[in-house]
């Protein structure tokens, strides 16, 4: 009788395990599971290896996070020296929503896991996309601390939108706009008369559209500030 064959032992055949290998095992996990499955012992098994033997490719947990963080933002394409740097910025957000959207579970690393490593120690995978949109901006014409201000509210804004919209799926994906306007329609008219309108409007989140007419508003500004320093 031919023996049980383990979880991971297909990949336990195919030869040596690389950091690669080992991210990207980890970020299938992620996606499937969550975060929380996410541990050495798990992995190991989803690899068909001793959960010792990876500590080669990441030291602890904590790594492993910052390499799927790397391992989703390197997927992301930015080109610095486009001379038009508004449809960069466009551009760059779609991709980061895209992303977002096809790794959810992994959005959280990407909002809160720089909060607890100061910048200059946090992987360079994650900074890159830093150093490019600087880049980008400092490029049209914004002066150095000028574009580090950009840049923060234009991730403030794009890191908001992507919860925002992924709140609209994990809340109730099935959801209809009948169910929601009924539900709307129970808060009391002379308190909220104008969440109570927007019931339509908020059965009919199109997150694309959303984020375009956001960042119009954001890019004009901007524009608009540039056009002041460079008179």
């Amino acid at each position: 009788m031919a023996p049980a064959r383990t979880p991971g032992s297909t990949a336990a055949r195919k030869g040596r395990l690389s950091r690669e290998l080992v991210l990207a095992k980890a970020l299938e996990l992620v996606d499937a599971e969550g975060l929380d499955a996410l541990t050495m012992r798990r992995l190991g098994q989803e690899l068909g290896r001793d959960p010792m033997s990876l500590y080669r490719y990441a030291e602890n947990r904590a790594a492993l996070l910052d390499g799927v963080t790397e391992l989703v933002l390197n997927q992301l394409s930015i080109q610095p020296k486009d001379p038009d740097w508004k449809a960069q910025l466009r551009h760059i957000a779609h991709s980061l929503r895209s992303l977002a959207l096809q790794h959810p579970n992994v959005v959280p690393l990407l909002v809160t896991r720089p909060l607890s490593t100061p910048l200059g120690m946090r992987p360079l995978g994650t900074l890159r996309p830093l150093e490019q949109i600087l880049s980008l901006l400092i490029e049209a014409g914004f002066a150095p601390p000028d574009a580090l201000h950009v840049y923060r509210a234009y991730y403030g804004f794009l890191y908001g939108h992507i919860l925002n919209e992924l709140q609209e799926f994990v809340v109730d994906p099935e959801e209809n706009e009948a169910l929601l306007r009924l539900g709307l329609h129970r808060l009391p008219p002379r308190e909220f008369p104008r969440l109570r309108s927007l019931g339509p409007d908020l059965a009919t989140y199109d997150g694309s559209a959303e984020l375009d007419q956001g960042l119009s508003i954001l890019l004009s500004g901007l524009e608009s500030q540039l056009s002041v320093h460079a008179g």
